[in-house]
């Protein structure tokens, strides 16, 4: 009833779904570009259209009785953002400990324009040796889906080339928002 339900929210509101859940166990999904409120939504509302369990981050502050039993049956994991050192290793963890995890994550970090793309993405699949899979919503053709998956052996080099050929073109709901597709200065 739900898939249904949400597969009509789509039609309705005039999305096209792109592309396929791979057929893996795990994998760290790009979500972009992240410039509004309404990209965690119409992400939701893809998840449970193609009935896929993703998992995502929430911060800690919002996991207060209700809500945070309804973020957790959603797929969110609770984080601190005061203690970032930790993110990385704690996601590696989790990784390490479930049969299957598909966790989705936005690489601004943020619905503010950035100067470029966190890291963190990269870093959690390459130390937990899962594939990367490009996910994005594009406003202006009004469509949301699922991209190729990065080989898990590819450069940096290879790998951004990859990503940046993927969202060339994608227009996100705040467009002024969406910056370069870079990682920060080592």
């Amino acid at each position: 009833m739900l898939r249904w339900l949400a597969r009509s929210i789509l039609k309705l509101s005039g999305w096209t779904m792109t592309g396929r859940i791979p057929a893996i166990d795990k994998a760290v999904f790009v979500a972009a570009p992240h410039t509004s409120n309404w990209d965690g939504f119409w992400f939701l509302v893809y998840k449970v259209a193609q009935q896929v369990e993703v998992s995502f981050l929430a911060k800690k502050a919002l996991f207060w009785w209700p809500l945070g039993a309804v973020l957790r049956a959603m797929g969110a994991i609770p984080i601190d953002r005061r203690d970032a050192a930790d993110i990385v290793p704690r996601l590696v963890r989790e990784f390490d400990q479930r049969d299957h995890l598909f966790l989705a994550l936005a690489p601004e970090g943020t619905r503010k324009w950035t100067p470029h793309w966190k890291s963190g993405f990269y870093r959690i699949a390459k130390a937990a040796g899962v594939p990367i899979v490009l996910a994005r919503i594009d406003y202006a053709k009004k469509e949301i889906g699922i991209g190729p998956s990065l080989p898990r052996d590819g450069s940096l080099d290879e790998d951004l080339r990859a990503i940046r050929a993927f969202y060339a073109g994608v227009t996100g709901r705040r467009p002024e928002l969406t910056g370069p597709i870079e990682f920060p200065p080592a």
